[in-house]
């Protein structure tokens, strides 16, 4: 049974945490992104576990976190002129790039500026692999309610520290820096414009294939356990067309902001769950900026997916 946390913040919560994934444990925590499940990346029996416990497909890569780029220098090739550039404007923070690895074709790393997981990663003195912590295919946790709601009876899972809830609601930006292009794998918290300001032009990798090297690449994500209807149109074609659906619940994303949409997203979704309604209607955003983060979540959420005519 998981036990919750109410003050993750305390030093001995933190050395708990730290000890327990030191030892082969998983740990549930905050990150600026999402709640994460860790495990001690370089043990591959509590690596193991974490696919176990969410039910994560295997060939689903995991996120490495750790606090300095130095920690990484074992695991992947550092050379690539852009890592500094990116490193300087990014980290700690949303952003993960994946670099070809010593031990494996691709691997993924990033540096998370939450004190939480800081303080965690420190405690544990290892690099951290981490993905969402929820059960494969859910939306994915921005408060520790959440994360107890999918994991309350698993076995695998030894601490959970509440954190409140996350600052930025979707999960890091993925940029691939194996090929003579940088590209972006996942659009997430970090927009492809403010990193091409930083780098140049950036390539875009296919939605879906049969051999991702990043989370979001193959598999579906993010999907309420009530079927989603996503809209794509001018605000005034959706509002004309959503009379038509009965009983259901309306995520509006008209006259809000793009960042307080998606730190809202997943908690909106995991909610909707609850109020017995036969169907959820999101209404769809202009799909750049923070906007192409928040439609690829939507996309992959949805069951259907209506394009309206302009």
């Amino acid at each position: 049974m998981l036990r919750f946390e109410i003050t993750p913040s305390s030093h001995d919560i933190i050395a708990r945490a730290g000890e327990t994934i030191r030892n082969g444990g998983l740990v549930a925590f905050p990150t600026e992104t999402v709640y994460g499940l860790g495990a001690d990346a370089e043990n591959p029996t509590a690596v193991s576990k974490i696919y176990i416990a969410k039910g994560r497909p295997s060939d689903n890569p995991l996120i490495n976190h750790a606090n300095s780029l130095d920690s990484f220098a074992h695991l992947v090739d550092l050379s690539n002129e852009h890592i500094e550039k990116l490193a300087a404007k990014f980290w700690p923070g949303p952003l993960t790039l994946v670099l070809p690895g010593f031990s494996a074709k691709a691997i993924a790393i990033r540096i998370p500026s939450h004190p939480i997981t800081r303080a965690i990663i420190n405690a544990a003195n290892c690099i951290i692999a981490a993905p969402s912590a929820n059960i494969s295919g859910r939306p994915s946790p921005t408060t520790a309610s959440h994360v107890f709601d999918d994991f309350r009876d698993s076995p695998y899972i030894d601490l959970l520290l509440d954190g409140g809830s996350t600052e930025a609601g979707l999960e890091s930006t993925v940029v691939s820096l194996l090929g003579d292009v940088p590209t972006l794998l996942r659009p997430g918290a970090v927009t492809p414009e403010a990193i091409e300001a930083v780098i140049g032009k950036l390539g875009y990798a296919p939605e879906t294939t049969t051999t991702p090297i990043s989370p979001g690449m193959k598999y579906r994500h993010y999907m309420p356990r009530t079927p989603l209807i996503l809209l794509i149109g001018d605000a005034q074609a959706v509002s004309d067309k959503l009379p038509e659906y009965a009983n259901a619940a309306i995520l509006r994303t008209h006259n809000r902001s793009l960042s307080e949409v998606a730190k809202n997203l997943f908690n909106d979704l995991r909610h909707f769950d609850t109020l017995n309604k036969s169907v959820i209607v999101a209404e769809g955003v202009p799909e750049k900026g923070l906007g192409l983060a928040i439609m690829n979540r939507l996309k992959k959420a949805a069951t259907t997916t209506v394009y309206l005519q302009d």
